[in-house]
């Protein structure tokens, strides 16, 4: 194949994929209704191969949006309820006695669906112990383990993890390394429209989750492609120099704000942030910024869609100080604002 056929066959990968990926989107905005910019999110960290970290108050669909989206993806979906007795060994596996008496091992949640493991959803994750979160970084990174005497892989994985926002008690914070491992972190909210939430509240296909669903069309994605597709992309996909001086500008920016110029009323900037993001952080937005790109059917990278996953990406890589992080939800999207207002897109 010459280097032309091989340019047109890629091509045609990706407008093929692209369709796709609309219709893995409609098929979740059926079942979740009023999340259109959370499941375009969520469908952008898919085809960048990152896991998500999710955040909202009780009651908001959560679980409902990650059970259709692993309908929609296909392969096999697992969760784990964060408790604070929870142990690393929980997830890998479950002990119990048999109807003769004798003690059995058997796999766990992260096991049981071998490497055809699609989605895995760990629910409250900061009720959890900091040597569970070493061990689901370790996964999250290489998406490999090793139990039962062998190496498991799980070429596949997409890891999803809920915070809990309210209750504080029995909590364990994630650290700085746990939440840079996420590519994005995204809150969820209860819809706003009224006559979304009108269908929330009288319409009986909502009052029935397991229904609800069951009637997500099945594997609209072939999940065993999408890190095929995942790199396709990200070849596809160009920036100008202009578009990397800009990403460049713009990290330098969160590193040292004051220095930028950047200011936000009442906190003094160079004080309040600790630390800005990582390079694993800024590649991470370049990733989700060129998926992006290819959803919106260009193959050429623009500063909208930098700025569209800049919060979702970079947001959480933002550390502050422990005086200001109480109020970390006025800070941080006033200092991104600040951001935007003072680096000029090219």
């Amino acid at each position: 194949m010459t280097l032309a056929q091989a340019g047109l066959a890629a091509d045609a990968l990706l407008s093929d994929w692209r369709g796709r990926a609309e219709a893995f989107q409609a098929a979740v905005n059926e079942a979740v209704v009023g999340q259109e910019r959370i499941v375009r999110l969520l469908t952008i960290a898919l085809f960048a191969r990152g896991h998500v970290l999710l955040e909202g108050d009780v009651g908001v669909g959560k679980t409902t949006l990650l059970r259709s989206v692993a309908r929609a993806l296909g392969g096999r979906y697992e969760r784990i309820e964060g408790t604070v007795d929870l142990m690393p060994g929980d997830l890998v596996y479950h002990s119990f006695l048999d109807e003769d008496g004798r003690p059995r091992v058997e796999p766990g949640p992260l096991l049981q669906a071998g490497e055809d493991l699609a989605v895995f959803f760990f629910n409250e994750i900061n009720r959890a112990r900091p040597q569970v979160h070493a061990l689901l970084l370790r996964v999250m990174a290489e998406r490999t383990l090793n139990a039962f005497r062998r190496d498991w892989s799980f070429p596949d994985l997409t890891i999803f993890a809920d915070r809990n926002r309210i209750e504080r008690e029995e909590t364990f914070e994630l650290p700085a390394a746990a939440r840079d491992r996420f590519l994005m972190e995204l809150t969820v909210e209860t819809p706003t429209d009224a006559e979304t939430r009108r269908r929330l509240l009288f319409d009986p296909v909502f009052h029935d989750t397991d229904a609800l669903v069951a009637s997500v069309p099945a594997a609209v994605l072939d999940h065993t492609q999408l890190a095929t597709v995942a790199a396709a992309i990200q070849r596809g996909v160009r920036g100008s120099a202009s578009i990397e001086r800009y990403v460049l500008a713009l990290w330098d920016a969160v590193r040292f704000p004051a220095d930028a110029g950047l200011a936000v009323e009442g906190v003094d900037i160079g004080r309040a942030v600790a630390a800005g993001a990582s390079p694993r952080g800024m590649s991470y937005l370049v990733r989700a910024a060129r998926v992006r790109a290819w959803l919106e059917g260009r193959a050429m990278l623009l500063p909208e869609d930098i700025r569209a996953v800049f919060a979702p990406v970079v947001a959480h890589r933002i550390f502050l100080a422990p005086a200001y992080e109480p109020r970390r939800d006025r800070i941080v999207p006033a200092l991104c604002r600040a951001l935007f207002e003072r680096i000029p897109a090219p």
